[in-house]
């Protein structure tokens, strides 16, 4: 399924049914009277956050959304029916902005979150309503009100417990290929990753579970633009714990270097991403020799001992889940 994070729609809640003049007439009743019923109300616009949607993908292509309308009232003083509601489903983490004015009216941050966005317009009155003492058969009705309408960019923001943040080929596919049922595309070659995946890893706790979100690599530059760091940083956002992969094997960069190139882009782009509990991680040990294994082991980045892994041969990677898990367990705690 093809990923998309953005999408422009149109949403319209239905309009109110008209009101009618009409009077009763029954065979033995000489003077009936006005019996004109009420229009029906316009159907409600509601957004769902739905966690078996994953992208934005069908409002790219559907963008105009219209709840139905109320229907007109009838003799006899009947009401006419209201329109039926239209619920929207869309992914966990979306975010609904009015266009023009960037007012957000939904973000939808839990599982099944239900938001109105649009009232429906009220039915118009019938001519029933506007008897009185004074005016026995009145010739008056009112038209329904239109619904509220709005034009809504949409972005999504995946929601995800932890975020892999590195440079392209920094090893992020093999690590969440390893810990989890997610099969993102792996190459030796950079940008493998053109879409963000989501994996399921088990916690060390029994039946305990937490997301990881593996974002397409940073270049220097990305919060300018450069690569595809821009378009997908926003997925870094609503993340909870960010996990830096750097690459170990590397000849052309080392680990401290590129962790300051991607703290840098994290402070660019939103200095308060750098708030953010995280984990410093030294990958391909496979690929490198013992000696530098021990020697990245005992160094400091950021003041900070990195832990060096191999998501080919597992080399360290359950105490990176336990570590893991312990940060989420405590980040939840103190909330």
């Amino acid at each position: 399924m093809q990923f998309i994070d953005e999408a422009k729609i149109r949403i319209e809640a239905g309009k109110g049914g008209d009101g009618v003049i009409a009077w009763r007439r029954e065979k033995y009743v000489p003077k009936g009277g006005p019996d004109g019923g009420n229009g029906g109300h316009g159907g409600d616009v509601y957004f769902e956050a739905d966690p078996q949607f994953s992208t934005l993908l069908d409002f790219r292509y559907k963008r105009e959304h219209k709840a139905e309308d109320g229907n007109k009232g009838e003799g006899s003083n009947c009401t006419g029916r209201s329109g039926e509601d239209l619920v929207l489903h869309l992914p966990v983490g979306t975010i609904a902005r009015e266009i023009g004015t960037g007012n957000v009216l939904a973000d939808l941050t839990e599982p099944h979150q239900r938001i109105l966005l649009a009232h429906g317009g009220k039915g118009g009155l019938g001519n029933a309503e506007f008897k009185s003492s004074t005016n026995q058969a009145p010739r008056k009705q009112t038209n329904g009100k239109p619904g509220e309408a709005f034009d809504l960019e949409l972005e999504l923001k995946l929601l995800a417990d932890i975020a892999l943040v590195g440079f392209p080929n920094a090893g992020k596919s093999t690590l969440i290929s390893r810990v989890s049922a997610a099969r993102p595309k792996i190459a030796d070659y950079p940008f493998t990753t053109l879409v963000p995946n989501l994996g399921i890893v088990r916690a060390p706790e029994e039946h305990k579970s937490f997301v990881m979100a593996d974002i397409p690599g940073l270049i220097e530059g990305a919060s300018e633009g450069k690569g595809l760091g821009l378009q997908f940083l926003r997925h870094i956002e609503r993340s909870r714990v960010l996990l830096f992969l750097l690459d170990g094997a590397s000849s052309e960069q080392d680990p401290k270097a590129a962790f300051k190139i991607l703290k840098d882009e994290l402070k660019h782009y939103d200095p308060l991403l750098l708030k953010k509990p995280s984990v410093i991680v030294i990958t391909k040990a496979d690929a490198m020799p013992e000696e530098d294994i021990e020697k990245l082991s005992r160094s400091t980045i950021d003041k900070r001992k990195p832990l060096v892994i191999s998501a080919v041969t597992g080399y360290n990677v359950d105490v990176l889940i336990r570590k893991l898990w312990s940060l989420l367990t405590a980040e939840k705690n103190a909330t």
